[in-house]
């Protein structure tokens, strides 16, 4: 069973677990009006929980955008959730405002104690490009250059190096010639969750952006999954990959969370034309990983608008990331 809803369609999604349940939060939009690329500027937050990534109760909406003027206004795009030493649910999000005509992407913070009922903690975003460290991205909107002012979809988790969190989060650079060779995975620091510096990208080039960033560690080895489109691969990039320029799910890799990280060799992790699955994410299960992303346009031709039952990945003898397909388990 698919995590769908028959009135909505469902795109990126996040999740945690608390306990034996797995909290599943997702951007949904309302069929109701017919063209699915109208979803982005008609979003909410919707909320299921499972036991087994596989079946699904759905809970409703738990997060929408701000009655406005507020500069989340307009939408509250992908995030993640982190459990917080105060006992806190802690979501960080993507927010963007009528004012800005949407353009201009910033991200905020808000607080729960059942991981449904979500309050924003204050009325500005909690990390923006500003400071010294904004003079390594493309800071102010590019316009005719690039589609927008890129700072989106925050992956939070704790340092393991102190007692502090870091946050990494969807970017662009300054000061790249070629559109498709300035997407970066933008970085910041905090002690509390609170209370954040935006430090420079921690990788730049490759692609015209890197969507939905996730950081993880496996045996020893630090992986940054993120994900892009065919269109949005860099020219060398292009020539790097085998096979050719796909969209979907690929991977970064490093020693350690601060860098230097690069991007995978060999083939792209899990990327289709047409689009299979994307905005995917790897999930830790009693079982070892699963991948999870939703169904985009799999037969070429209608948005699916689905999250897919989740899939295994492995490691092989490299540290090279595979996902086993379903079609690969029936063999």
């Amino acid at each position: 069973m698919v995590l769908a809803l028959d009135d909505k369609w469902i795109w990126d999604s996040w999740y945690v677990r608390d306990g034996d349940i797995w909290h599943a939060f997702f951007l949904q939009a309302d069929k109701a009006l017919v063209d699915p690329d109208l979803r982005h500027w008609n979003v909410s937050q919707g909320h299921a929980t499972s036991r087994d990534l596989v079946n699904w109760t759905h809970l409703g909406t738990c997060f929408s955008p701000a009655p406005g003027p507020a500069w989340d206004d307009y939408t509250t795009w992908t995030g993640s959730v982190v459990h917080g030493d105060e006992g806190l649910w802690h979501l960080f999000y993507t927010g963007a405002s009528h004012g800005e005509d949407g353009l201009i992407q910033r991200i905020g913070h808000a607080t729960s104690t059942d991981l449904h009922s979500w309050k924003r903690v204050g009325p500005d975003p909690c990390l923006d490009l500003v400071g010294e460290a904004a003079k390594a991205y493309e800071a102010d909107h590019a316009h005719g250059f690039w589609h927008d002012r890129a700072m989106r979809d925050p992956w939070v988790m704790r340092d393991p190096a102190g007692d502090g969190w870091l946050m990494y989060f969807t970017a662009r650079a300054a000061g790249i010639a070629e559109p498709n060779g300035g997407g970066a995975i933008g970085f910041a620091t905090s002690p509390d969750l609170h209370h954040w510096t935006l430090q420079e990208p921690v990788f730049v080039g490759g692609f015209g952006q890197l969507e939905v960033p996730q950081v993880f560690e496996k045996n020893g080895r630090r992986y940054c999954l993120f994900c892009t489109a065919a269109e949005h691969f860099s020219r060398d990039q292009a020539e790097a990959v085998p096979g050719g320029p796909v969209t979907g799910t690929h991977y970064l890799v490093a020693d350690d969370p601060r860098g230097p990280w690069q991007v995978a060799p060999g083939p792209f992790l899990d990327g289709a034309l047409p689009c299979r699955r994307y905005a995917a994410r790897i999930v830790e299960t009693g079982e070892g990983m699963a991948i999870m992303g939703f169904a985009d346009r799999p037969d070429g031709r209608g948005f699916a608008g689905h999250i897919m039952d989740p899939e295994p990945v492995v490691i092989d003898e490299n540290g090279a990331l595979k996902v086993v397909t379903k079609t690969a388990l029936a063999v």
